[in-house]
């Protein structure tokens, strides 16, 4: 496990004072995509199902949960544990880095978006999305990595989505992410199963 402090983070003036790491989970460079975990898992796979899923269960064809889930009907067994935000042992963030980080919740996504303009860029002949602060001109690039789903990724160059910490309240078979291409993004929720990268960030301004 590498430690937190032994990757570079960019400090975009925002009003919480979080730091977002200069790039992904498993990648060495702003541009390289990194590895692509589904979520709540803290290690790549091969093949990204259902089937595969940590926290899954399948009872009679009903996928149920065993973890990270505030409604019973969705629960193994009618489990609810009322859990909405990924615990340090579930971060891949956390896991890989350092329990100083951790994968961004929905609302720092949301802090992100409004305080930084965007623009669609090309680094190093790779396609993604480039921030830039409001507040210090400071700026980060994600690459568009696509999603992993069964066996292969998908629309790699073509759209990015990234995880959040954020479980969806209104229905816990869903997590948040961040979505974009190259004309606009957005907060969406979906499956928990798929494969998605994790772009660190720190809670606060730290040495």
């Amino acid at each position: 496990m590498n430690s937190c402090q032994e990757h570079e983070y960019i400090d975009l003036g925002l009003p919480s004072g979080t730091l977002w790491a200069a790039c992904n989970v498993g990648a060495n460079t702003p541009e390289g995509y990194g590895d692509y975990f589904a979520w709540g898992e803290t290690q790549p796979k091969d093949f990204y199902n259902w089937a595969t899923y940590k926290f899954g269960s399948d009872v009679d064809g009903r996928n149920l949960y065993t973890k990270y889930c505030n409604n019973p009907i969705f629960g193994y067994n009618g489990f609810s544990d009322n859990l909405s935000t990924l615990q340090s042992i579930d971060d891949p963030a956390a896991t890989n880095w350092g329990s100083s980080c951790h994968t961004p919740t929905r609302a720092e996504w949301i802090e992100l978006l409004n305080n930084t303009s965007w623009r669609w860029r090309s680094l190093n002949d790779v396609n993604g999305i480039m921030f830039f602060s409001k507040n210090n001109g400071h700026m980060i690039f994600l690459p568009a990595t696509g999603y992993h789903n069964v066996e292969d990724p998908s629309s790699m160059d073509s759209f990015g989505e990234y995880w959040s910490s954020s479980l969806s309240i209104l229905d816990p078979r869903n997590a948040w992410y961040f979505y974009f291409n190259n004309r606009y993004y957005d907060m969406y929720n979906f499956s928990r199963h798929y494969g998605r990268p994790v772009r660190p960030v720190r809670s606060v301004l730290q040495n």
